[in-house]
């Protein structure tokens, strides 16, 4: 394990997908002495995607609400973790999976040559083996954020955008630090 160096952080970025549903009935409200009455009848409204990115050392992270998950989204996702989050890093040890949309082609694809050159001359990736995803704590603060955020019915984007976001502000103000140990048995298992 590497000490913290603010020159040189390690981020690590993972993906999920939460399907959107709405109410076709509308709740009925709790009275006295009787519990509120949620109909389990449900309309499914599509998905949207989470771009996680998360310095688990610092305490740090932010996620990008999208409509897709494509390369476009991964590129953009990059270039603002290395000019709004790190803009003075060095070089941004990224830690992900080996998912097709997550290399360097993404960017050559959204961006000009220079810029996405520009863009990779900060990145150092570094990515997980093909069944050891476990490896990457954003991975584990996904897991939270569902458990903490999105563990209900959510109806739209926009709805969820903003959940997250209030909780990211909330974790974020706290320092909020993933407690994960690792040993060589535990990785052998």
């Amino acid at each position: 394990l590497l000490p913290y160096d603010r020159a040189y952080p390690v981020i690590c970025f993972d993906e999920a997908c939460k399907q959107l549903f709405g109410q076709v009935k509308p709740a009925r409200l709790a009275r006295p002495g009787r519990p509120a009455r949620v109909d389990y009848e449900y309309e499914r409204r599509g998905v949207c995607h989470q771009l996680m990115l998360c310095e688990p050392l610092r305490g740090w992270r932010h996620v990008n609400v999208t409509e897709r998950r494509t390369r476009r989204d991964y590129a953009h996702c990059v270039r603002d973790l290395v000019d709004v989050h790190y803009p003075r890093a060095r070089r941004i040890r990224l830690v992900q999976d080996n998912l097709n949309t997550h290399d360097g082609a993404s960017l050559y694809e959204t961006f000009s040559p220079q810029e996405a050159r520009r863009v990779l001359d900060r990145i150092e990736f570094h990515y997980t083996p093909k069944h050891g995803s476990w490896l990457n704590m954003a991975e584990t603060e996904i897991n939270i954020m569902n458990r903490q955020c999105l563990d209900r019915r959510i109806e739209s984007q926009g709805l969820l955008a903003k959940e997250v976001e209030a909780w990211e502000r909330e974790r974020n103000a706290r320092q909020a630090r993933i407690h994960w140990t690792f040993t060589l048995a535990a990785a052998r298992r």
